[in-house]
């Protein structure tokens, strides 16, 4: 089957897919039930500004697990002048919350000879730059780890301050440690005259749904927004497309953050900065009291920023904005109320069997600068969810493959769960109407729902049908039909 659903297919044909409840794609109609944003919680800070070579200006960039451990990529920026770009530096850590700066000794840096800060072969500082693990087939070891950066077409290359006008080209760099990189000889073909192309927020990774590398760029159309474009061999792309975003009001988006979900890979999840330009929240009082920093002129006390919660699916060149409102919220205090702070890491990693984990920047333009670790439910973005007084989600006509039906829920202790099999006239299925499905109360990743003759599916495998889901005081976070074998997997 084809990776990118067709939003108008009748039946839509889930195989056996891990769906979340992101979008709408599977809802025909809610009653007393409505689809729920799902904050995630703090797991502590993973690291601080303690080195010299590091300042106020730090920014995010990626985290990712490789050979058994974590890989922490930020950028490290004083306010001295001639560090107007920043040099990449890393952090590990073997379980995701306890993170150090190792010292590679590669470079000098503010005095300082044992830092963290990644090099280029030639022994010169990386420049801020966007790494990511690529997972494609074929692709070597020492390649494995990759960097983007852009340059004109003059060959200067591009840094937080230059000239944003294009044209450029995008840059690609390989490691195999992680901490030293080369230019690659193979480079792509990705070059664009957009405005603000490549000016950050650039996100690449291997799509095993559709066989492809993708890329996402920032570019500006009068709204800092996104473009995408695909190639099958790294080198030949495709043209470039602005990404949609529905008919929701357009936003300003710094960085997109666009991964596949592990669990679900065909669904795309960006966490993106969302930039309130303009929108002033801190007094003049409050950014001396927080000791909020400036440079070239730029008081960053004029703009706030928070962290929104974007889908998209395989294939398909639209972000969904099921949820206007805000994934990862500021937080009290000043220090977060500022311009370009709270800007998400690109990475969503599982952290144990229940929860996932991924990081945000906080307290950007302070000494107080730093990367927090948020933690949230496996699968817990969004949730279709209903009172204490109950409530009903319908699906639009399925097709599956499989022989049993696991869900991700929870309930209240007063509430539950129960669902019914339809055919597409809504007439409940012999065995698997409302009153024959066991009552389903707790808290479970992976539950697998039965009826009265047990759990088998399998006779319904291939027919159109609808699920009609009864819910009072619950969650339902995600369902996907699975063959005995890989239950829980």
């Amino acid at each position: 089957m084809d990776p990118a659903i067709d939003i108008g297919e009748r039946p839509i044909d889930i195989g056996e897919r891990r769906e979340l409840f992101v979008d709408y794609l599977l809802i025909e109609c809610m009653t007393d039930a409505a689809l729920k944003l799902h904050e995630p919680v703090s797991g502590g800070v993973a690291i601080r500004l303690d080195q010299p070579w590091e300042g106020p200006a730090n920014g995010p960039v990626t985290v990712f697990q490789h050979d058994g451990r974590y890989l922490m990529y930020y950028r490290a920026m004083t306010l001295t002048v001639g560090d107007d770009s920043g040099v990449l530096c890393v952090a590990t850590s073997d379980d995701g919350a306890t993170w150090v700066k190792p010292d590679f000794g590669l470079v000098e840096r503010a005095g300082e000879s044992a830092t963290n800060v990644t090099v280029e072969s030639s022994g010169t500082p990386m420049v801020m730059a966007a790494v990511w693990l690529d997972e494609g087939p074929g692709v070597p070891a020492h390649e494995r780890i990759k960097a983007l950066t852009s340059e004109t077409l003059e060959g200067e290359k591009h840094t937080a301050f230059a000239d944003p006008k294009g044209p450029k080209r995008l840059v690609v760099w390989c490691s195999a440690d992680g901490f030293t990189f080369s230019q690659m000889a193979r480079q792509p073909e990705i070059v664009s005259d957009l405005k603000n192309c490549f000016d950050g927020g650039n996100t690449m990774f291997w799509s095993e749904e559709e066989k492809a590398w993708v890329l996402y760029y920032r570019f500006m159309d009068g709204y800092r927004s996104m473009a995408r474009t695909t190639s099958k061999d790294f080198t030949h792309w495709t043209d470039p497309v602005p990404m949609s975003y529905g008919e929701t009001q357009r936003e300003q988006f710094y960085t997109n953050n666009t991964v596949p979900y592990f669990r679900a890979p065909h669904q795309y999840v960006a966490l993106a900065a969302r930039f309130m330009e303009g929108r002033r929240v801190v007094t003049d009082e409050q950014a001396e009291r927080i000791g909020l920093h400036g440079t070239r002129g730029h008081f960053y006390g004029n703009d706030c920023a928070d962290a929104v919660l974007l889908t998209s699916r395989a294939g398909t060149t639209t972000y969904d904005r099921t949820f206007m409102e805000s994934f990862i919220r500021p937080g009290p205090g000043a220090q977060n109320w500022v311009s370009r702070t709270n800007y998400p890491l690109t990475g969503i990693l599982p952290c144990g069997e229940q929860q996932m984990m991924t990081f945000v920047a906080r307290h950007y333009m302070q000494d107080t600068w730093h990367i927090e670790r948020l933690l949230l439910r496996v699968d817990g973005f969004a949730s279709v969810n209903a009172p204490w007084a109950g409530g009903e989600m319908l699906t639009k006509p399925l097709v599956f493959s499989g022989q049993q039906l696991e869900i991700n829920y929870r309930t209240g202790a007063a509430g539950s769960v129960r669902v019914e099999v339809q055919d597409v006239d809504g007439l409940a299925l012999p065995g698997y109407g409302l009153d024959d499905c066991t009552q389903i109360i707790g808290d479970e990743i992976s539950r697998i729902v039965t009826w009265t003759d047990g759990a088998d599916v399998a006779a319904l495998a291939g027919r159109e049908v609808r699920l009609r889901w009864v819910l009072r005081d619950a969650d339902l976070f995600s369902l996907r039909f699975v063959s005995t074998a890989s239950v829980g997997d």
